[in-house]
């Protein structure tokens, strides 16, 4: 078998949490393109469904809508549920939902500081946990976290303290979960992306002096685009990377360099 059939995804079973708009909606197409079929988690019911229904008719996977607030377990788990009674099994899990507050330390409320860690870290936490018991009984599976080069630096000039802590716990987490369930046949891998522009950042009035100052100090001038994103979630949800696990990949041109 090549290289391009092993990258292959064939009916893989797969679901993106985040996954009605923007990086996650990207990841979710890519993965239908390469095989799976997918579920789009979000909380946002609506723009899921209109999310699933297209990447259905453009690649004929069998692609679904589930809403779940991450920060919930019992969501989460009823999400799991639904995922198991549309697909019988879940082989890949990508946990990319999340947040950010820019606020300053100084004026951060409790109530601001939790709420950003209960969906970026916890969030990632509990969906992890469900799928990883899922795929502990099933004998395998992958796992994909978005965690951001926030987690190796501290982002300039935006104050978002919380989320810079968030992710760099996703990291660890995902180590963690990677070492606990190697055994067991469950690998568990990260994505740190640098700025992306989703049409969500790109259409921002408020964040275009921003975008004109993150591109200034980024080596290669530019912001990601989503679809820069779509190989190597595909290559994490796939069987080419049996020896992949605990792995945290920078994909940010190069900005954590300086």
């Amino acid at each position: 078998m090549g290289i391009i059939e092993k990258l292959r995804l064939d009916n893989k079973k797969a679901f993106v949490t985040g996954g009605a708009r923007g990086i996650g909606y990207n990841i979710a197409i890519a993965l239908a393109e390469a095989g799976a079929d997918v579920a789009i988690v979000d909380m946002d019911e609506k723009t899921a469904r209109e999310s699933a229904e297209k990447i259905a008719a453009s690649t004929g996977r069998k692609t679904i809508a589930i809403r779940a607030d991450v920060t919930s377990k019992a969501e989460v788990d009823g999400m799991i549920d639904g995922v198991l009674k549309a697909f019988g099994r879940i082989d890949a899990a990508f946990c990319n939902a999340g947040i950010c507050m820019n606020i300053p330390a100084e004026e951060m409320t409790l109530e601001d500081w939790n709420k950003v860690i209960a969906i970026n870290l916890t969030g990632v936490f509990l969906t992890a946990q469900a799928a990883g018991k899922v795929m502990i009984r099933q004998g395998g599976g992958s796992i994909i976290n978005t965690a951001s080069m926030s987690a190796h630096i501290v982002n300039v000039p935006q104050p978002q303290c919380s989320y810079n802590a968030s992710k760099a716990g996703v990291i660890q987490l995902t180590k963690s979960l990677a070492v606990e369930w190697a055994l067991k046949q469950v690998r568990v891998n990260c994505i740190s992306p640098g700025y992306i522009g989703t049409d969500l950042i790109l259409n921002s009035e408020l964040l275009k002096p921003l975008i004109e100052q993150w591109n200034a100090m980024s080596p290669v001038k530019r912001m990601g685009r989503p679809e820069e994103l779509q190989a190597i979630a595909v290559y994490l949800a796939g069987d080419s990377s049996a020896f992949t696990t605990g792995s945290d990949f920078v994909i940010d041109g190069a900005f954590t360099c300086i």
